[in-house]
Order: structure tokens, then sequence, then C-alpha cells
């Protein structure tokens, strides 16, 4: 950990000389990058350089109170010694928590993708289900939530929906539910009482902003054409459904939920922009565990990182090892949900401070 503050401080003593030049460069993007790391590194260096400071004193108050001989200044080195010691573990335990690295997509939007993959129709109610409880979620904390794409099924689930979180929190208590996550339960359409099991997968995208990524519009092929529900049936009478490909990449987004087309193709290259954003991250932090590619897997039940089992009332997330008994509470995005979120945040940081 020490070896990591060193380094911190290095780097705050060259950003600190660099400060001046760099704002008066006139590049705005590069000021609020340099201006954040700032702000991000000031409060841990304070903090290291402090608790050097603080065992600087311990050592001098013990090399003072060898030599002294008087009983009052005894007591009064002793009692300063305490304290000193009392505050260095103080200071040790804050420094634990603050190198932690900021995740770089902190305080940005989440785009929300899900997905009924194993199971049929069954697959697509619970999709539905995973969006109702991250409405819930988002509706306790403040988020706005809105709806980017969505492919309605024949009995009200979807076969996808692609949804963003609006709120400045929304990031790090969203980005770990991206997988795959499946439910035992009888399903609508099982006659016979059966319990069966299904999946839905999950990705979480931070949403990318303009500056975030640069897309050439000779780089995409767009089509439209008439948007269609359940089964497949026209529900417009325009052609306002908007398919954007995205040459370089082959990857494709389609938006129908608007009337307008330019509505649709706006939340289209909202989606496409956020997903380019990934890609261009997976390919620097090729290491990164979470990376989208890697999220949802085959989107098989074995890849699952959360069971949801309705005849046990139960929630498991397979990763930190957490059974709550309290499923209905769960999918209700209440209080019990943040309980598993925050314990995928302290195994996150545990991780990262080397302690997992």
């Amino acid at each position: 950990m020490f070896e990591q503050l060193v380094d911190l401080e290095t780097e705050l003593e060259k950003l600190e000389s660099r400060l001046s030049e760099i704002y008066a460069g006139g590049d705005q993007q590069a000021a609020r990058d340099a201006g954040r790391r700032h702000a991000e590194l000031k409060p841990v260096v304070e903090a290291y350089r402090e608790y050097r400071s603080t065992q600087t004193q311990i050592a001098d108050a013990r090399e003072l109170l060898e030599h002294e001989g008087d009983a009052e200044m005894r007591e009064y080195l002793n009692t300063e010694i305490a304290e000193k010691d009392q505050r260095l573990g103080e200071l040790e335990a804050h420094l634990k928590e603050l190198p932690v690295p900021r995740d770089p997509s902190d305080g940005k939007n989440v785009i929300l993708e899900i997905r009924g993959t194993e199971g049929g129709e069954e697959a697509n109610l619970f999709a539905a289900d995973l969006f109702n409880m991250y409405s819930g979620l988002a509706k306790r904390h403040g988020w706005k939530v809105e709806v980017l794409s969505s492919q309605p099924s024949d009995m009200g689930g979807f076969r996808e929906i692609t949804l963003v979180a609006k709120g400045p929190d929304a990031w790090p208590r969203l980005k770990h539910e991206a997988g795959v996550h499946r439910v035992q339960r009888v399903p609508v359409t099982e006659s016979q009482g059966r319990i069966h099991t299904s999946a839905a997968t999950v990705a979480a995208l931070p949403e990318a902003e303009e500056v975030d990524v640069d897309v050439d519009p000779n780089d995409l092929d767009i089509d439209v054409y008439r948007s269609s529900g359940p089964g497949g049936q026209s529900v417009n009478t325009t052609d306002s459904a908007v398919r954007i490909t995205h040459i370089p990449t082959g990857l494709v987004v389609t938006c129908q939920d608007e009337k307008s087309q330019l509505q649709n193709k706006d939340k289209a290259l909202r989606i496409l922009r956020s997903r380019l954003l990934q890609i261009e991250r997976e390919r620097q932090e090729a290491e990164q565990s979470s990376a989208r590619r890697d999220q949802v897997k085959s989107g098989g039940r074995s890849d699952k990182i959360r069971t949801y089992n309705f005849k046990e009332n139960r929630v498991t997330d397979h990763r930190v090892g957490l059974t709550l008994h309290a499923l209905e509470q769960v999918l209700a995005g209440a209080e019990q949900l943040d309980e598993i979120v925050d314990a995928l945040a302290e195994a996150e940081r545990a991780e990262q401070l080397g302690e997992a």
C-alpha cells in the first residue's frame, strides 16, 4: 500500500507543477481531467503526509523519553505518544480506503441492456421483472429512468429492453448487475406446476458523452423501417424505426420506441456511443474483468451471477456468496437489493486493496 502512496505523491507533485500550463493550454477536456485527478489525489497524499509526519513525531517523542529524567515530562511524553499512536492507527485505516483507484466511469449515467435468453417466454417475463426491479431501485435513489429501446414479447415481457438510469451514483451501484440472472419458478405458461429454470442477461454500460467518443458519420449505415410490436405486427404507419450499423466494428443498434424518426436516431446513437466507449476501454484495459463482452458470456444458466428462487423466497448472489430470503423485496428494488449491491462494492474494494 505504501509503495502505491509514494507513487501517488509523485504523481500529484508532477501534476501540480503542470497545472497552470494545462489550464493555459485551452484544451478544456484536458483541464477537466487534470482538475478531476488533482481532486482525487490531494486528499490521499495529504493523509499520507500526515501519516509520515505523525510517525516522525512519535519517533522523536520516544527518543526524548529515553533521556528524560523528569517525572512530569515523562508523563507528558507518554501521553503524547499514546495520542499520536491512536492518530496513526486512524490514518492507516483511512489510507486503506482512500487509495482505491477511482473508476473512470463514476458519475456517469448507466445504460442497462436486459435480454431474455434461455427459457423462451418465461425468460422474457423475467426480463420484465428485472426492468421493474431496477426501476424500483432508481426511484428510491432518486435516479431518472429513460427507456431507450424495447422489444415487447407476446405475454407482456421483453425480448430485450434498454434503459438509462440517470444519477451521480448510478454507475457504482449498478455496474455489478452485469451478467446472467437465473430464475427458478413455476411459469405462468406451465400447466403442471413444475418449476422451470430460465435466464436473462444484463449488460451495464456507462453512458458515453459526445466528447467521450467521436463517431464519424461516414462510418454509419442508417436504415429506416416501420416499427413492429409483439408477433411482428406493425404499430406505426411511417418509417420511424431506425437501425444504425457502425461499419468499422459491425455493431448494430435498433430503436423503434418513439414515433419520431429523429428521436429514435438520437436514442440509437446514444446506445452506439456507449457500446463503442466500452469496446475502447476493453482494448485499453484487456484485463478488466467487467468488460462488456465477458459480462453476459453465453447467456446460459451455468454462467449465472445471481439466482432468484421463488419457491424458497431466496435470492443468492454467487459472486459474494450472499443469500437473502427476501425475494419479493429484492425484485421490488427495495433496501434488500442495496444490501447485495453494498456487498459487491465491498468485495471490489477488498480486491483492489489486495485483501481479497
